[in-house]
């Protein structure tokens, strides 16, 4: 995956954790990283016209989302636990139908930005909040000119330019992508392109050929 904008769009993050939620246009203007998780969730079901018990929560599997897995867990809410991918989660969650209502952990922050270029792409939203718990934590962002380190972040803060670019290629089968496939003469990937100006969103079925080889395409 990739994002692009021009000069100075994208936040130069620093690598370091960052506290996410990522929602769909529906809810983007009902939720807040402040906000209990119980509060957000029946937020989003409100938003959605759906039972708590309806909802999809999508949560990297790490120790450190134990009690935020408890949280959710009670509130009767589905959880979709994955082991790494939480940028593509993210972009499942702005797109309806995905079967995905929200994205709610901590992650990456330079992953943070790339999802916030989806977001502006697909108008959904991620609310995001530097994890700084160290003294070098601290030091690291100063050296990248962020002070404010309990700022929350939005979509437009994280990805503020206004020609933004935003790619990827499925290596593994997920919600919106299917993986790479091998098959005797070639390699056949999907690959989403979305950019803001103008808006636009493009899936792209691509089959790459070994030299002098044949290919036999199923659709």
């Amino acid at each position: 995956m990739l994002a692009a904008s021009e000069h100075g769009g994208l936040l130069h993050a620093p690598d370091l954790y960052m506290e996410k939620l990522v929602v769909g246009v529906s809810s983007k203007s009902a939720v807040s990283l402040d906000a209990p998780v119980t509060d957000n969730l029946r937020a989003i079901a409100g938003c959605l016209h759906r039972d708590v018990e309806d909802l999809v929560v999508i949560v990297l599997d790490r120790p450190r989302h134990e009690r935020l897995i408890q949280e959710i867990r009670a509130t009767g809410a589905r959880i979709r636990l994955i082991s790494d991918g939480d940028l593509s989660a993210g972009i499942a969650a702005a797109v309806d139908g995905s079967g995905v209502h929200a994205v709610m952990g901590t992650g990456g922050a330079p992953e943070g930005v790339i999802t916030a270029a989806a977001m502006r792409c697909l108008n959904g939203e991620i609310f995001a909040r530097l994890v700084v718990t160290k003294p070098e934590h601290e030091e690291r962002c100063r050296a990248m000119g962020i002070t404010d380190f309990r700022r929350t972040y939005t979509s437009r803060d994280l990805a503020s330019g206004d020609d933004l670019v935003f790619a990827a290629t499925g290596v593994t089968d997920g919600t919106l992508l299917k993986g790479v496939r091998f098959f005797g003469d070639g390699i056949r990937t999907t690959s989403l392109v979305m950019q803001t100006n103008p808006a636009r969103v493009r899936f792209v079925d691509t089959i790459h050929i070994e030299q002098s080889g044949t290919v036999k395409v199923r659709f």
